[in-house]
């Protein structure tokens, strides 16, 4: 376990949070970035089962999120381009 100063720990929560990450992913992908430019390969990872079988069970993971998604209920029913006008209005 590394311990982490407060000041490092809420800086790695903001990037996490502006990247939509947790932040050990943050975290990761931030040393990763610097071993790179510092000329250090960093380890390289699984490949991804590229299966026939492993890339179905992908798809069904995702068609199911999308059902869900799909099947949310519209919370403000107005056409997209009002909405993003009013945004932009911002």
């Amino acid at each position: 376990m590394i311990n982490l100063s407060q000041e490092t720990e809420a800086l790695a929560q903001r990037l996490a949070v502006a990247k939509h990450l947790s932040v050990e992913e943050a975290i990761r992908l931030a040393l990763e970035e610097k071993a790179r430019a510092e000329g250090i390969a960093p380890v390289a990872r699984r490949p991804r089962d590229q299966s026939p079988e492993a890339t179905a069970a992908r798809r069904r993971r995702i068609d199911s999120i999308v059902r869900e998604i799909g099947a949310l209920p519209i919370i403000d029913p107005r056409p997209t381009q009002e909405i993003i006008d009013e945004l932009n209005e911002l």
